[in-house]
């Protein structure tokens, strides 16, 4: 069992800029394909920076800055370096990067650095809009039955709006954390709650061997 990638749901066709693009032909860009940023890049088509109509909105406001330099091209505008992906990282993994850096967007490059796609929240988001029927089939297939090699209903699968109930026994303690681990790596699972119980605790401490005597 695998998390979709970010290959399978990246855009393909990238609207994109060179550093030598005039200012005024990014506005249209955007204003055309109905974006608020695209990357930038090099003859070779590896990335240089990412360009958001943030960024533009900020140069308008500085243009009446003297000591600021003004902004023509996108070189001028963009932000630099990219925070970029492949296209074998998973969705989740995307996900938290586009959060912790505060990004929109991400470049995807392969393993040359070189653009092949783009990765948007939305993209990113189309993972978690999967049906709770899809959710709950992978959970008791892949998971209980596949992955913890349960009787499929050892474990009762529940899945409301992305949130997965776990209720049932399984024999061990060690499987319930497993088992919870396992289902929130299902795609468009947004939350687990657990009400699994077990036979036998395995987790138990055991007590140290009775050093005594040795040597």
């Amino acid at each position: 069992m695998t998390a979709q990638i970010v290959g399978e749901v990246m855009t393909r066709d990238v609207v994109l800029a060179r550093r030598t693009t005039p200012f005024k032909e990014v506005v249209r860009l955007l204003d055309h394909h109905g974006i608020n940023g695209l990357p930038v890049v090099d003859a070779d088509d590896k990335v240089l920076g990412v360009l958001s109509s943030s960024d533009l909105v900020r140069c308008q406001a500085r243009r009446d800055d003297p000591a600021v330099p003004s902004a023509v091209t996108a070189g001028d505008v963009m932000s630099s370096p990219a925070i970029t992906v492949h296209p074998e990282q998973s969705v989740p993994d995307a996900a938290r990067l586009m959060e912790r850096r505060g990004v929109e967007r991400l470049p995807v490059v392969d393993e040359a650095d070189r653009l092949i796609g783009i990765a948007t929240r939305r993209d990113l988001l189309r993972v978690f809009l999967r049906a709770d029927d899809d959710i709950h089939r992978q959970v008791t297939d892949e998971v209980v039955v596949a992955a913890l090699d349960l009787p499929s209903d050892a474990v009762r699968v529940r899945v409301r709006d992305g949130v997965v109930t776990l209720d049932g026994r399984v024999e061990t303690r060690s499987q319930v954390p497993e088992l919870v681990h396992a289902v929130w790596r299902v795609d468009g699972v947004v939350g687990v709650v657990n009400d699994v119980a077990f036979r036998v605790d395995d987790c138990a401490a055991r007590a140290p061997a009775d050093r005594r005597g040795r040597a």
